[in-house]
């Protein structure tokens, strides 16, 4: 045992479980946290400008990384202004430790008026955090570390917290550091696999629907080999995009669609109707069920309160996704699971009808996102925001490489993008990393521009401008009959941008980011990339009209319509 303060007994505790950065705003009743990040090497603080953006840096690193990410804000204003980040991270089941100030240990829950003083302080974000812990002494900081990554490296990862009182963070006595958690990964039992086989090898039409549990879990090359020693065709959620490369022969792509009358999501659900055995892996199936109601659903997932939710139907295996599925195969292979004829004929044409709706309906997206595509090197990090291309890239942009689509998950955080970015970017310097944003949305997070130029963090930013919170105008132009309070007033975003030191460059045509994207990666600095565009519909072909009916725009069953 050592004796230390609390804030040295929590940097030392970081370091033990491997964390190199924390993204965080010195503050009163975290000075002594400050105090042991400034004498410790180990570990870099990286100040951003809101505490909005230490969650949603501390996210994109986890994501880039694939290790949990650390943020350090003040309690009460500073907790709830990064909560939105939390939400984000929560929504994508990324692993965040929130640490959080306190107030002083004596005027807790007294409601004196204390600076910065909230009741309930852990209930503020219990719903956006797997885990709450106080750490009100130096000697229960180690603990309380200790079990915060087992809680980020068990189960279903999602952000915890650790809240600790200004006294506790300079107090000292004597504390004893502990090693991490030996983490096993969670297997199903002989015989579910085994039952779980025999359907599967049984089925005539069985398809694999892989979720964002599949990175989590790092299973991604064995996903691959799940589908290639089975011959079973791949679809993936939008939190899936990138466990299996869009190039390979049995990638379908991504079905999601956030509003349900593309022609390419129609294809793709019937081609997931038609199957006769789901493999979901990793999958929350936010969108219901994938499959028709006679389809049974073998569903891999750590989170067992998702295991039968979907479809009663289904044959329940409560695991790790890449153990779980290196678990599954010697059985499948013992069923002859791998003698199934190769689907990928079938695959082809149904990506060949999804081009041709593109190309027939002139979708202006279809080109700008091509250009995009041809200009990004394949092991970019693109991070793209809640905007009318974040939408359509959902579906439409191909990813070849783990990990390097990252976006908001159902959470639809307006203006994460930013920060998000400089995260992963900080996770992985030597990658090129790409945030896809609206003006709207930038600008929530613009001052981070200023956290960027400071540690050199090079992201490239993608600035689609039209002045205007452009999804809502066309809700409200479609369904309300007009948009009220949707136009924007903005900065000349090239001399914004240079105002901070980055780079600002400006697109007359958005197809001139297939060169001008290029260039701005070989700049040693930020860019923001300011691209104008006009009005930017969604094609609407009427043999989908029932799908406009969407639940924002009009009274539904039970609820009063007049």
């Amino acid at each position: 045992m050592v004796k230390m303060s609390g804030g040295e007994a929590l940097v030392k505790s970081l370091i033990q479980e491997g964390v190199e950065v924390v993204f965080g705003i010195p503050g009163i009743q975290i000075y002594g946290i400050v105090a042991a990040l400034r004498e410790e090497p180990g570990i870099r603080m990286i100040t951003t400008r809101h505490e909005q953006a230490t969650t949603f840096m501390a996210d994109g690193y986890a994501r880039a990384s694939g290790k949990p990410g650390v943020a350090l804000v003040v309690p009460g204003a500073g907790l709830y202004n990064a909560a939105s980040g939390l939400t984000n991270a929560y929504s994508r089941s990324t692993p965040v430790l929130m640490i959080a100030g306190q107030i002083p240990r004596a005027a807790i829950g007294k409601n004196l008026g204390v600076v910065h003083e909230i009741a309930d302080q852990p209930g503020t974000v219990r719903s956006v955090t797997k885990w709450q812990l106080e750490a009100s002494r130096p000697r229960e900081v180690p603990d309380a570390v200790f079990e915060a990554f087992r809680q980020l490296r068990t189960g279903r990862p999602r952000p915890v917290l650790i809240e600790m009182p200004p006294d506790a963070g300079v107090e000292q006595e004597e504390v004893q550091l502990r090693n991490p958690a030996r983490i096993s990964r969670v297997v199903p039992n002989p015989d579910d696999l085994r039952e779980a086989a025999r359907v599967i090898a049984q089925s005539h039409l069985p398809l694999i629907y892989a979720g964002g549990g599949v990175a989590r879990s790092d299973a991604e090359e064995a996903l691959v080999k799940l589908a290639e020693t089975t011959n079973i065709p791949v679809v993936t959620s939008s939190g899936g995009k990138g466990t299996i490369s869009d190039d390979h022969p049995l990638s379908y792509g991504s079905c999601f669609s956030p509003r349900g009358e593309r022609q390419e999501m129609n294809q793709l659900f019937e081609v997931m109707q038609s199957a006769d055995v789901v493999i979901g892996i990793g999958a929350r199936f936010s969108l219901g069920n994938p499959a028709g109601e006679a389809a049974t659903l073998v569903n891999i997932n750590i989170d067992d309160s998702e295991l039968t939710r979907v479809q009663s139907n289904t044959i329940p295996l409560h695991g790790d996704a890449r153990a779980t599925i290196e678990a599954l195969l010697p059985y499948l292979m013992g069923e002859g699971a791998g003698e199934r004829p190769p689907p990928a004929e079938a695959v082809t044409a149904a990506r060949n009808l999804i081009a041709y709706y593109d190309i027939r309906l002139k979708e202006p997206q279809y080109a700008v996102l091509e250009a995009i595509q041809n200009a990004i090197p394949e092991d970019a990090f693109i991070v793209w925001d809640v905007t009318q291309f974040g939408y359509y890239a959902r579906t439409h942009y191909r990813v070849t490489h783990p990990k390097t689509y990252i976006d908001s998950g159902y959470s639809f955080n307006l203006g994460y993008a930013f920060p998000t970015a400089l995260g992963a970017k900080v996770a992985k310097p030597d990658r090129p990393v790409i945030c896809m944003a609206g003006d709207g949305g930038f600008m929530f997070n613009s001052s981070e521009l200023s956290t960027a130029v400071k540690y050199g963090i090079n992201v490239v930013t993608v600035l689609f401008r039209n002045d205007s919170y452009g999804n809502v105008a066309r809700d409200l132009d479609d369904a309300f009959g007009g948009a009220y309070g949707t136009d924007l007033h903005n900065p000349d975003f090239v001399k914004f941008a240079e105002s901070f030191g980055a780079v600002g460059m400006r697109a007359d045509d958005p197809l001139e980011l297939e060169t001008l994207i290029p260039l701005a990666l070989e700049r040693e600095a930020p860019v923001i990339i300011d691209v104008p565009f006009g009005e930017m519909p969604i094609p609407r072909a009427p043999q989908f009209a029932p799908f406009y009916n969407l639940p924002w725009t009009q009274p539904q069953e039970g609820l009063i319509q007049s």
